[in-house]
């Protein structure tokens, strides 16, 4: 994965929509200086091979065990314990299209040191590793993928009668098994007395340019002990509610595949979501508060994920085109810049000087390629920061769904050849097509400064004197035109600042005046 590594990011930012200026030629992006503190990352390195305590042998002799003169010869199976080994991202998708949640490691080996990923010795670097999952008993395999059921499983699950057992007390029964196959330490001592219970909780940080917590947006949960697993999301304030119950203490963590339609994935793996692992921990829930003492990649992740989750919810509400679905972003620690290539949507991949320079991974690429990159040097722990940088890349991301790949190729080919020439992305305003870098990032300057200046109160006039004048659009704003009529604006028929304020007038015709007023006064 390494070479990967190394030969793709430099490409995508040089081929990036950055709203910061800076070399990207001082990065190390293999020399992240984690200092783990809440969350390991890194690869999980698995132990022994424990024995499945929901296995349909050990559930049955458990439950002979607890009612000696029933027979358990009729105990069915629920549930089935198998790998699948999808070669590519469409069958990653199919697999989670059908309801499955895929973990990258085998749920009955000890986790001897825990991670953010495992990757199958067995499996080359770079392709995508055995996925673990537990299917219904019913559950239609599909085909072209390649599946081994590992075992059979009885999972009692709330308000699911099995004929001929409607009287069994199948948490003693469940609570027997784990004792009789060596398990028992999970299970907590207060559970011995009391029902299980269905773990809910509040998944917090802090925004310290706020001064307060605020609930981690939209973000899939996931726990599990052993085959018994439970995914719930987070609202909007961060609250969480399993709908199963557990008796032993289960492993919690956090999947960054936001319930708004994007994912955060960049884990040295080759899957679209990255997930931060909270341990093992009671089974009635968690409550987390992420702070500036946290783990520095779950803070990332977190505040990214919030940002991304306000900026389509506002979209939402006021009108504003949002960004296309399945969107994928990738944070990367040791680089500065950021952007919004779309290469997941289609963009920069057909672009000469770009699929040129990535010929020999083009094919990676394409499949495991990002949309948005944030460059989270300098930033770490500083919430404000990453937020408005990711608001100003989500930003893009509307834009090119209104004008789409062709557009964005030829802004692309703008900023990469500028970046050569001038030593920025942005050039100077003169080169050839530099009107459609200036519609792009006048806009997502302006939105930018909006979310800052709406979220904390002022506006932090990023972007402001530079030669495209994000300015003019916040003048606009505050004269009455809204984001969603600046937003309508942006067809892709407007490649320079005046298409762009004829535009705006065709759009608001009362407030021509003032538009022209605005784009005259900042472009002098």
């Amino acid at each position: 994965m390494k070479w990967f590594i190394k030969l793709m990011l430099p490409a995508l930012l040089l081929a990036s929509c950055s709203d910061k200026e800076g070399s990207v030629l001082s990065m190390d992006p293999l020399d992240t200086g984690e200092r783990p503190v809440v969350v390991s990352h890194g690869m999980i390195e698995l132990g022994r091979e424990l024995e499945n305590p929901y296995s349909l042998a050990n559930m049955s002799e458990a439950l002979s065990g607890i009612y000696p003169t029933r027979s358990a010869a009729g105990l069915p199976v629920t549930d089935r314990y198998v790998r699948f080994l999808p070669r590519t991202e469409e069958d990653f998708a199919v697999l989670e299209d059908l309801g499955l949640v895929l973990f990258d490691h085998p749920l009955d080996r000890e986790i001897v040191t825990d991670g953010d990923y495992y990757h199958d010795p067995s499996i080359p670097e770079g392709e995508i590793s055995w996925q673990y999952a537990v299917a219904p008993a019913g559950f239609e395999y599909p085909e072209g993928i390649l599946h081994e059921v590992l075992e059979d499983c009885f999972i009692p699950e709330e308000g699911v009668q099995t004929k001929g057992f409607e009287d069994v007390d199948w948490d003693a029964v469940e609570r027997r098994s784990f004792e009789a196959t060596g398990n028992g330490a999970m299970l907590p001592a207060l559970t011995r007395a009391k029902a299980k219970s269905k773990p809910s909780g509040r998944i917090t940080i802090v925004d310290d340019k706020l001064g307060k917590a605020v609930g981690v947006a939209g973000v899939k949960m996931v726990a599990n002990v052993f085959v018994k697993v439970s995914t719930t999301y987070t609202d909007a304030q961060g609250n969480y509610s399993f709908p199963a119950k557990f008796s032993a203490k289960p492993k919690y963590s956090i999947c960054f595949q936001n319930k708004t339609g994007f994912t955060i994935g960049f884990n040295l793996i080759l899957v679209p979501a990255s997930v931060s692992t909270l341990g093992k921990d009671d089974p009635d829930g968690i409550d987390v508060e992420i702070n500036n003492s946290s783990d520095n990649t779950l803070f990332r992740r977190c505040v990214v994920n919030n940002a991304a989750y306000d900026y389509i919810q506002a979209c939402s509400s006021n009108g504003v085109t949002a960004p296309p679905k399945n969107l994928r972003f990738w944070i990367l620690n040791s680089v500065r810049p950021s952007s919004a290539v779309m290469m997941h949507q289609g963009a920069i991949i057909d672009n000469k000087l770009v699929s040129n320079y990535l010929d020999v991974i083009r094919t990676v690429v394409q499949v495991f390629s990002p949309d948005i990159t944030i460059g989270s040097k300098d930033k770490n722990k500083k919430y404000a920061e990453l937020y408005t940088t990711a608001i100003h890349e989500i930003a893009h991301a509307s834009h090119f769904n209104k004008v789409r790949t062709s557009y964005w190729n030829i802004l692309a080919t703008y900023e990469l050849s500028s970046y050569f020439l001038t030593g920025s992305c942005y050039g100077t305003g003169s080169g050839e097509k530099a009107g459609y870098c200036a519609v792009a990032e006048m806009w997502a300057y302006y939105v930018e400064n909006k979310f800052a200046k709406e979220r904390y109160g002022v506006n932090a006039h990023d972007g402001y004197g530079m030669w495209f004048h994000p300015e003019i659009l916040m003048t606009l704003d505050e004269g009455g035109i809204t984001m969603a009529e600046i937003c309508a604006a942006l067809t892709p028929s407007v490649t320079s600042s005046d298409q762009f304020k004829e535009e705006l007038s065709l759009v608001c015709p009362s407030k021509k005046s003032l538009i022209t007023s605005a784009f005259k006064r900042n472009t002098r």
